[in-house]
């Protein structure tokens, strides 16, 4: 699939090389070097030079590099690349250039063992630690037997967990997820609302257990089956699962079925742009008196049950750029003029639902010789909402079934937030 794996930093310099065909010298390093990191105008993630295509990942201050001579799935190549990085921030955390410097060593280790001759293999964190490790090597008396447990491990039928997982409390933690992005014109019109969500599980769970895991009656996949389920459904564009999900039984009754893995993963991750819940309504009324002063009226209410608040909310309202003072006004939280960004931060700690909050400045701006128009860049709004989702998303039931028939505890836990997704014009 892919013919060399490398990893550059933000000079052009090569930290990690892997050549896996000889079809590449060392020298398609400095091809890179010139034509992408040299090059500021280039902004797609693929660069296809003749025969040769370059798919790079930036993250942080470097380069994630993959190269290919063949017709390669572009998906498949991202894919590996973003896996590649999210194995790589389990191990030492931050990945950056000084990180990679500490740690090449291992990285070779974990480039060599999930790539073999350019193709993905093994990519599971909880399978890779349990035999690549950054700790004290285990002793000769159990090498032979753990040697063993791995190979069971890798080749069978969940390779993501091992058989011989104990706990003394069996515990399950289930958290959806949502990031609200939301575009509104001036006019309140909504030019955009959708959700990206993801589930995170944390499983704690002895043994191989079979989870049972139901969500809303009426949910809807498939575009063409919308209408059937009703317009108080909730319906998704895509769904995205861990490989240790069998699909067939999500198709036909919608419960995800599945051996999770041991410790923290994503179980599932998915969109929905229709019948999206805001949690906040936001009418922000600006005004321009002349050419030296502009008034401002924000309110914020809280579009959820009373029962339910949001926290860390913090509204960025912009000013014009030949602003001196603004003169603010609120019964609620903290409002600050930054004058080197050229926004009011207002920072409410707490909103209940159905609390509205107003804010309301006068700026003073100076005069200039040649007046500019103002471009109004829109009010960034940052929220965290507990115990709601905006797409109307549920979990109905978390079941755990192991021989065992121990008991388990289960925690489902729901956050709504935003920050620098949600928008309003004015």
């Amino acid at each position: 699939m892919i013919s060399a794996f490398l990893i550059f930093n933000q000079k052009g310099e090569v930290l990690i090389s892997r050549l896996y065909r000889t079809d590449f010298k060392r020298s398609i390093a400095d091809v890179f070097r010139i034509q992408v990191v040299s090059n500021s105008d280039v902004r797609s993630p693929i660069i296809t030079l003749g025969s040769t295509s370059f798919f790079h990942v930036r993250v942080n201050n470097i380069y994630v590099v993959a190269v290919t001579k063949t017709n390669a799935n572009a998906a498949l190549v991202f894919e590996y690349c973003y896996r590649f990085i999210s194995i790589t921030k389990s191990y030492f955390g931050k990945v950056d250039e000084e990180s990679v410097k500490n740690n090449f060593v291992l990285i070779y280790e974990l480039i060599d063992e999930i790539n073999d001759f350019g193709y993905p293999q093994n990519s599971e964190i909880d399978t890779l630690k349990s035999y690549i490790t950054t700790e004290s090597v285990i002793s000769s008396a159990h090498v032979a037997e753990e040697s063993a447990k791995i190979t069971v491990q890798a080749t069978g039928a969940t390779s993501w967990r091992r058989g011989d997982v104990k706990y003394k409390k069996n515990e399950a933690f289930v958290d959806v997820v949502e990031t609200v992005n939301l575009s509104m014109s001036a006019k309140g019109t909504i030019l955009r609302a959708d959700v990206d969500g993801h589930i995170q599980m944390r499983a704690y769970l002895s043994g191989t257990p079979e989870c049972k895991f139901g969500l809303n009656d009426k949910l809807v996949i498939d575009k063409n089956d919308r209408g059937a389920g009703g317009g108080d459904g909730v319906e998704l564009d895509d769904c995205r699962f861990h490989q240790c999900v069998r699909l067939t039984e999500f198709d036909s009754d919608r419960t995800i079925s599945f051996i999770p893995p041991d410790g923290e993963f994503e179980l599932m991750r998915y969109r929905a742009t229709s019948n999206v819940k805001l949690p906040l309504r936001i009418i922000a009324t600006v005004n321009e008196i002349g050419t030296t002063q502009v008034s401002y009226t924000v309110a914020v209410k809280g579009n959820f049950g009373n029962k339910l608040s949001a926290s860390d909310v913090v509204l960025r309202i912009p000013t014009p750029l030949n602003t001196t003072t603004v003169d603010c006004k609120v019964a609620n939280g903290k409002a600050k003029y930054v004058p080197a960004e050229n926004v009011v931060i207002w920072k409410i700690p707490r909103i209940q639902g159905g609390q509205e909050c107003t804010f309301t400045a006068s700026a003073e701006l100076t005069s200039t010789t040649i007046r500019q128009v103002w471009a109004r860049p829109p009010i960034d709004v940052d929220f965290q909402v507990l115990m709601f989702t905006a797409s109307g998303l549920i979990v109905r039931f978390l079941k755990v079934f192991e021989k065992g028939n121990y008991h388990s505890i289960k925690w489902v836990r729901y956050l709504t937030k935003a920050s620098g997704t949600y928008q309003i014009r004015f």
